[in-house]
């Protein structure tokens, strides 16, 4: 399970997250849709550890990215 709370990110004065929460179940298939700049790609890289989130956290089974 990946579970998101409360995940804010941003770049000097733009803010690519704000408050971001949700969760993915196991074995669940998910899509993220939204226009250019919306977030997706930069969810992911936090989710993958790739960046680190200003503020909130992600577990990947319970355990802090």
């Amino acid at each position: 399970m990946i579970r998101v709370e409360g995940l804010t990110k941003t770049f000097g004065d733009f803010t690519a997250l704000d408050n971001v929460t949700c969760t993915i179940s196991d074995g669940s298939v998910c899509g993220m849709v939204g226009s250019n700049g919306a977030g997706k790609s930069t969810l992911l890289r936090l989710i993958a550890g790739v960046y680190k989130s200003d503020k909130g956290s992600i577990f990947i089974d319970d355990m802090p990215v």
